[in-house]
């Protein structure tokens, strides 16, 4: 099974991932990380040497190699991946889409709390600017976060939970 997380940065795709994949016994993919791999330097600094577009188009590669290339994972994309480059057609055909909708003033909170300046689009904000930059980028976001197969809404996402929606699509 291919399992893609997708969701705003801060909604819990990496840290969600990681127990997923332990939980189902399949390799977990930080999209970010393979990224990062891939080019020998930190995400932030991709996007400042050579901008948005050029880092989209390889985490759209990116993700293409490490779908094609494995049978199964649970995959957590970056924000901005399901928005490009047709990502999430590609990724509802070959596995099971999940948005994390986590309200925006707990990801604000979360993201305070952790090392913002990982964040690209993020970085530069005050705290009190970070909430409305979090509701915007959804706003721009939600039309293809909506394509998922599954979304699960709450503060706090479980891996029960995914694994509820899972079994629920296997049984009807």
């Amino acid at each position: 099974m291919k399992i893609y997380l997708i969701g705003l940065p801060g909604c819990g795709k990496s840290t969600l991932g990681k127990q997923l994949s332990k939980r189902l016994d399949v390799p977990f993919i930080d999209l970010d990380i393979a990224l990062e791999q891939r080019e020998g330097k930190p995400v932030k600094d991709i996007f400042k040497e050579k901008g948005e577009d050029y880092f989209r188009k390889i985490e759209s590669d990116t993700l293409r190699k490490v779908s094609e290339g494995l049978p199964e994972f649970v995959l957590a994309t970056g924000g901005g991946a399901p928005v490009f480059y047709d990502n999430m057609e590609f990724m509802n055909k070959l596995g099971h889409t999940i948005f994390l909708d986590v309200p925006a003033r707990e990801i604000a909170n979360r993201i305070l709390k952790s090392n913002k300046e990982e964040r690209p689009l993020l970085a530069k904000l005050a705290p009190d600017e970070l909430k409305d930059q979090i509701e915007f980028l959804r706003s721009q976001r939600i039309r293809f976060y909506n394509q998922a197969i599954h979304t699960i809404s709450a503060n706090a996402i479980k891996v029960e939970d995914v694994l509820i929606k899972l079994q629920s699509e296997t049984n009807t």
